[in-house]
């Protein structure tokens, strides 16, 4: 035996034959056609989905069977916008103060694993300091646990706007911060700022094309940059191969950011019928998450949870996101999952899920959209969103059936994410 290991180091193109492992489910969930296959194995090998048959097939050599058979098993889960590197809480505006960038990558290790374990394979991460790309690449090299992650970097806003990072500061400390930081003027400026993201790494570009809730700024619906900002953004993104996400709540921002080319809208609370009209013109997604609006609105009922300026949005914006999403999903309009974790406490994204559907979209359908749809969102659609052979082995169960209870989607028992067992209760 040691003679065979020692050829396999001098000869490296001989290898020991790929472990399959084998899953036995009980109930697998076709997230393409709305079948709930019963009895069936899915097999898995070299990080990849090998095959997909009825029954429950035997093993052979060197196999490992694990038993999923009072499960429903379906595709690992993507949640189109989260940001790993923190949470919300009161006092915020001092911490951001206070942490360093190695706080940040200390704090994001623990919350991407804890979205791992809940089901999220992947993730778009939409905006931070840019340890989220450090993060990414920590995750892709195996040093840490969680999802795969598709990340922005820093995100663009003009200055006062909702992601310039010295918003209430005192004048002293605000400076004038531009590209670099993610502060944009002007169609050069905004050109710049993408090739930037670029060059650090950023997969995607994220955008605030409008006010926002919390940050430092007394409007949270008003339209922040003009059409022609938001072009130069979407056509140099474009240049370099990467979509482009826009935050906007107010109608003109939607507007503006959906005939300047965005992929998806992320929130659009106040978006209006004109805006709908557009959104199914230009096949515009639709990144609706509803738990952050109840989150940021039931904290602002809490004496000091935030400051007044930003209590005062969170009251107003909050509670309007379910009913758009409602008035969206009976439109027509394309939806993707997706929960802005980070506003709320990472792991709990499963409640996305109950939000949707009780909104009126079926549970079915709430599921596609945090597989298929979501893929295609992203761009991987190629690559996972269902459980098909070639594509990742990002493989996930629950207990009980969500067809029937989409609370089950609370209920996860079973992680896998490109081959490699996670969670398995």
């Amino acid at each position: 035996m040691r003679l065979f290991f020692l050829l396999l180091s001098c000869f490296p193109f001989l290898s020991l034959p790929a472990q399959r492992t084998i899953l036995h489910c009980g109930r697998l969930l076709d997230v393409r056609t709305g079948q709930v296959l019963t009895e069936m194995t899915v097999v898995t090998e070299s990080g990849r989905i090998a095959g997909v048959e009825k029954g429950y097939l035997a093993p052979s050599g060197s196999d490992q069977v694990i038993d999923l058979r009072q499960r429903t098993v379906m595709p690992g889960l993507i949640d189109c916008h989260v940001h790993l590197e923190g949470e919300t809480g009161p006092h915020e505006l001092e911490k951001e103060i206070q942490r360093n960038p190695a706080d940040l990558a200390f704090l994001s290790v623990g919350l991407a694993e804890k979205t791992l374990m809940a089901g999220f394979t992947t993730v778009r991460d939409l905006g931070g300091t840019g340890v989220n790309i450090s993060l990414r690449k920590a995750i892709n090299s195996g040093l840490i646990r969680g999802p795969r992650v598709y990340t922005a970097g820093k995100p663009l806003s003009s200055t006062g706007g909702h992601a310039d990072p010295t918003d209430g500061f005192r004048q002293d400390l605000m400076g004038n911060p531009g590209p670099a930081e993610g502060v944009v003027n002007g169609a050069e400026e905004c050109r710049k700022a993408v090739r930037m993201r670029y060059k650090e790494g950023s997969d995607l570009i994220k955008v605030m094309a409008s006010g926002g809730v919390l940050s430092m700024e007394k409007d949270g619906l008003g339209a922040q940059l003009t059409e022609e900002e938001l072009k130069a953004i979407v056509e140099t993104a474009r240049d370099y191969g990467m979509r482009v996400a826009a935050h906007a709540h107010g109608p003109e921002a939607i507007k503006r950011a959906i005939l300047a080319g965005v992929n998806s809208i992320e929130h659009g609370t106040y978006m209006d019928d004109a805006d709908i009209a557009l959104f199914k013109q230009y096949g515009t997604w639709y990144v609706p998450t509803i738990i952050a609006g109840k989150s940021v609105g039931d904290s602002a009922n809490k004496p000091g949870y935030f400051p007044e300026i930003i209590a005062t949005k969170a009251r107003l914006i909050g509670p309007h996101l379910q009913a758009t999403f409602a008035r969206a999903y009976k439109a027509g309009v394309r939806i993707a999952f997706g929960t802005d974790a980070g506003v709320y406490a990472h792991g709990q994204n499963w409640m996305e899920f109950v939000y949707m559907n009780e909104a009126g979209m079926p549970a079915w359908e709430t599921i596609r959209a945090a597989t298929l749809n979501a893929a295609d969102l992203i761009g991987i659609s190629d690559q996972t969103g269902t459980i098909e052979k070639g594509k990742w082995a990002d493989v996930v169960a629950v207990e009980g059936d969500p067809t029937q209870d989409i609370h089950a989607m609370g209920r996860m028992k079973f992680v896998m994410k490109a081959g490699t067992v996670y969670r398995n209760e």
